[in-house]
């Protein structure tokens, strides 16, 4: 899939060396088909990080993607420079206009607050408000997944007694739906967070259906009714590295926490952590694109000026 990006980000040079197709706006004009857009609400605080790893996973269907990365007005970032956000972000008020076919809205490491807590609530808010008439589908993960649950479904998420931290091991269930369709009976995922959402309270609705889920990490995957909002638990975008930068970021900071699951060899952590999950969460996400998002989009493909050309001739 070539992933349309402004020239100058710098997730595409990266993209570009490990061999992913990226293009910018220029080559993007000259393509007779028709790309589809996709906007990210980006709430982590490492945006240049999370901006690479959702691209990469976007990068796999022989589909264009429009990219637009939207920041928050009620939130100020203090991990990322105030130029990249200018640059390359959009604020909710310019695009709430627009219609969109796919919205991701990322995790957020603000899980161990009342989500009425949270600064940006009232805006995260809107914008999922928004997103049930001006989006065809949208992918909610991690604390993204837990605030949409509360938001559309009045489902609270739950403490943990210690933080979900490392690869697990998940079943696939209803396996005719066409989100996991190519996944194995069982994969890996990884997860970082210190609430959960519990099963019972989700199958309480209808419209809900759990597609995976963890013996140690619970449910990882919930679509809700046409396919309309995705929900992921964990974090199927993550790199390599991620865990290990997290864990070793807490652990210089003297915070209680403990070694990543399942991730490193022998459980040392001065060995390369195992890339264990990157094939079924490529999976993950091109199935959203090609069911959910360009199978569904209720936009006319063809172009009528050719139309209009052609009639013109006969």
């Amino acid at each position: 899939m070539p992933i349309r990006t402004q020239s100058d980000l710098p997730a595409k040079e990266i993209l570009e060396y490990e061999n992913i197709f990226v293009m910018d706006e220029n080559r993007a004009m000259h393509q007779d088909i028709r790309p589809i857009s996709i906007a990210i609400v980006n709430l982590m605080p490492l945006k240049e990080d999370t901006e690479l790893q959702i691209l990469r996973s976007l990068s796999n269907t022989p589909l264009q993607v429009d990219v637009s990365f939207v920041t928050l007005s009620s939130h100020e970032s203090t991990h990322t420079s105030v130029s990249h956000l200018n640059k390359f972000y959009q604020p909710f008020e310019e695009i709430e206009e627009q219609n969109y076919d796919g919205l991701i809205i990322t995790g957020a490491p603000v899980e161990q607050m009342e989500f009425e807590e949270v600064d940006y609530w009232e805006e995260i808010c809107r914008i999922m408000e928004w997103s049930k008439t001006h989006v065809t589908s949208t992918l909610h993960l991690c604390w993204g997944a837990q605030a949409a649950l509360y938001y559309h479904y009045g489902i609270p998420k739950h403490p943990l007694e210690k933080k979900m931290f490392g690869v697990y091991w998940h079943r696939v269930e209803n396996r005719k739906v066409p989100l996991v369709r190519g996944f194995d009976d069982y994969f890996c995922a990884p997860h970082s967070r210190h609430t959960t959402v519990h099963k019972e309270e989700i199958c309480r609705h209808e419209e809900l259906t759990v597609l995976a889920e963890s013996e140690e990490a619970g449910v990882f995957l919930v679509i809700g009714k046409d396919g309309k909002q995705i929900f992921v638990m964990g974090h199927p975008e993550y790199d390599r590295l991620t865990l290990h930068k997290e864990y070793m970021r807490d652990k210089e900071k003297g915070l209680n926490i403990q070694k990543p699951v399942n991730y490193y060899p022998n459980d040392d952590e001065t060995q390369k952590p195992l890339l264990q999950w990157r094939s079924h969460g490529n999976i993950l996400y091109a199935n959203w694109l090609n069911y959910y998002v360009y199978q569904q989009t209720p936009y006319d493909f063809i172009k009528m000026s050719k139309i209009l050309k052609k009639k013109k001739k006969q």
